[in-house]
């Protein structure tokens, strides 16, 4: 039972950590160019596409956690200092996850969408167009939509990211294992 524990647990973080990890640094590059061109339409799709990715794999990823519980749980690791470690640091992940780096693409996410909605029903220049949304925007959803705002998004992902490759070491080195890993 422990070899399939472990199976799911491994398929489990590849398959819902993997695309939250990617879609969450594909993020704040897009917001950059959603922002910088509010016409573009393509970028927004992109931005959204990429969001719902981050919310989606988001919830699929609590399998990761539950999965690797019963894997210890199975092996009789429950107490070992490495497994805490990562259950400690894949809490604080998922923290990051959910109160820094998900509300704020919200946030972005939000304020372009606004500034397209204000390019396609005003005649005023792009730029003067963008520099005024931006501005309505980052009031309206409390977010300062400039590159400020993606630099922290960016910052906050690379947390999250830096997390769970800590995570995985701590997997698969397993400080004190027997396997000669």
């Amino acid at each position: 039972m422990t070899k399939f524990f472990l199976v799911l647990h491994v398929l489990a973080a590849i398959v819902a950590v993997g695309p939250v990890t990617v879609a969450a640094s594909m993020f704040p590059p897009g917001a950059r160019r959603a922002l910088a061109d509010p016409g573009d339409q393509r970028a927004a799709e992109t931005l959204r596409l990429l969001h719902r990715i981050c919310r989606v794999y988001a919830g699929l990823g609590i399998a990761v956690p539950v999965l690797g519980f019963a894997t210890a749980m199975s092996m009789g690791v429950l107490s070992d200092a490495w497994l805490i470690a990562s259950m400690a640091l894949t809490g604080i992940a998922a923290a990051v996850l959910l109160a820094l780096v998900l509300p704020r693409q919200e946030e972005l996410l939000e304020a372009v969408e606004a500034a397209a909605g204000a390019d396609a029903t005003t005649e005023v220049a792009a730029t003067e167009v963008a520099n005024t949304v931006t501005t309505g925007a980052a009031a309206a959803t409390g977010v300062a939509a400039n590159p400020r705002a993606t630099v922290r998004l960016a910052m906050f992902t690379g947390i999250f990211n830096l997390l769970w490759a800590t995570v995985t070491i701590l997997m698969i080195v397993r400080p004190g294992s027997t396997t000669g890993a």
